[in-house]
């Protein structure tokens, strides 16, 4: 949202030169308008130019107009006559002093005043001057945390001015994650020389972030209410932790290496003076001569004899090969049956008694206890668990799911009868089973059409054991 109100607020600056220039990059021009980032770019059209006829050319032409360029920012007036600028550089040539002076005129980082006959640095060089100021510092490299302070400064210093954006926190917060990736590296390692320079320079980072500590507190307590901002000094206070956090698994490595360091004998020197030592001889190799020894020759030894040994060992020692074994005939198979698992017999039992019952009384059955169809045709030989496995077929009688299966099961749901449950239970003259839920079997014709909804709600028609007589 923020870019997209960016773009609209001015157009881009260049015109029909940056659209045939910057442009002609992106697969699509109205995409790149969309990057606020690379609207705030193509704005410095000056900074751009200036920046580029800075850096043109070749390497050692580059680093004297750094210099003289340095050089000029850092003096304390506002305007310098020729003969001060003589001076400054009297070293350098002055044929060299001219291509100089004439490339930072050419792109606008030195002004010359026709009146009062002075150069004077313009505001565009001021801006450029900012930008190369870690150029100019005394920090050193990015192994002395040169890098590291020069972000910090202008986060610092851009929060105290009340001029700080989200680029700024999020170059910070990539640096320390860097930072944090190139440690973690050193202490996967394994190496001791590896992890004490990491060491060193993990000590100068953590100096330079505990005293910049407060003001990442502020920029983190102050970005409420812009979103950028906020996500990104998250994200810095997040990597600031994660970086602190590694000086302990820094000790735990050095420990380790501390335990695997071996002493040779009672010399008090130890593995890791050895390998310093190793490092610094130029010729390894040299070490070798007359290390190795030339073992004895074998020319006492008269050839024939060796080889009536060897003949002698190798018929000795030569394993004699057994009979041939032929492989065994083909044998037909033994013969096999296939037999599946027979369902209980009780299931047949029962569609047998049901379908008697539909034969009875001319096509029209009457209905019948549940007891009598529980406990069979000969009830005194039914055992409770036949009498329970009965109950439990019972409610597939007219089932529409169960009545489209193959078998048995299938033969049993699709009998003309319905089970008709009552809340209520009595009591039977039975040796295993006492009392037993009362209900009728009825003919499928007499069933009313809501009969199925309301044996839904019917007691569960499993048979209640009683003590069982001996």
């Amino acid at each position: 949202m923020e870019s997209t109100v960016l773009a609209a607020e001015a157009p881009w600056p260049g015109g029909a030169e940056n659209e045939g220039g910057l442009f002609d990059f992106f697969r699509d021009a109205d995409a790149a308008g969309d990057s606020a980032l690379l609207w705030r770019i193509a704005r410095e059209q000056a900074v751009t130019q200036a920046l580029s006829g800075l850096f043109h050319g070749p390497a050692a032409l580059v680093q004297l107009r750094l210099w003289a360029f340095l050089q000029l920012a850092r003096q304390g007036e506002a305007t310098l006559a020729r003969e001060r600028i003589d001076e400054i550089f009297h070293a350098l040539r002055p044929e060299a002093l001219d291509t100089v002076l004439k490339r930072f005129r050419d792109v606008g980082l030195l002004a010359w005043d026709d009146s009062a006959r002075t150069y004077a640095l313009p505001p565009l060089a001021q801006r450029v001057a900012g930008l190369l100021a870690p150029l100019a510092s005394d920090g050193g490299g990015d192994e002395d945390g040169g890098e590291l302070a020069a972000l910090l400064g202008q986060v610092v210093g851009a929060n105290q001015l009340g001029a700080l954006d989200a680029g700024q926190v999020q170059l910070l917060q990539a640096q320390l994650t860097r930072l944090h990736g190139e440690f973690a590296d050193a202490i996967a390692s394994g190496s001791e020389f590896r992890l004490r320079a990491a060491r060193q320079r993990y000590d100068r980072a953590a100096v330079l972030i505990d005293r910049a500590s407060e003001a990442i507190t502020a920029i983190i307590g102050h970005a409420h209410g812009h979103i950028a901002l906020e996500r990104a000094a998250r994200g810095l206070g997040q990597a600031q932790s994660r970086l602190l956090a590694m000086a302990s698994q820094f000790n735990r490595a050095l420990q380790q290496v501390d335990r695997q360091r071996v002493t040779l004998g009672t010399t008090g020197i130890t593995s890791t003076d050895v390998k310093r030592w190793l490092q610094t001889v130029r010729s390894p190799h040299a070490l070798l001569d007359g290390a190795l020894g030339v073992p004895a020759g074998l020319s006492a030894l008269a050839p024939h004899e060796l080889l009536d040994v060897t003949e002698a060992e190798f018929e000795r020692d030569r394993p004699v090969a057994g009979p041939a074994e032929e492989l065994p005939g083909a044998q037909p198979a033994p013969a096999g049956n296939l037999t599946a698992v027979a369902l209980p017999s009780e299931l047949g039992d029962l569609s047998a008694l049901l379908q008697a019952w539909s034969i009875e009384g001319d096509g029209e059955a009457a209905p019948h206890g549940v007891a009598a169809a529980l406990l069979g045709a000969t009830p005194a030989d039914a055992r409770y668990a036949q009498v329970a496995y009965k109950a439990q077929l019972l409610p597939l009688l007219g089932d529409p799911q169960a009545g489209v299966l193959p078998g048995a099961t299938g033969a049993l749901a699709r009998l003309p009868w319905r089970v008709q449950w009552e809340a209520a239970t009595e009591a039977i003259d039975h040796p295993q089973v006492e009392l037993l839920s009362q209900g009728r079997m009825v003919p499928a014709t007499a069933v009313p059409a809501d009969a199925p909804a309301k044996a839904a709600t019917a007691p569960d028609p499993s048979p209640n054991p009683g003590p069982e007589t001996p």
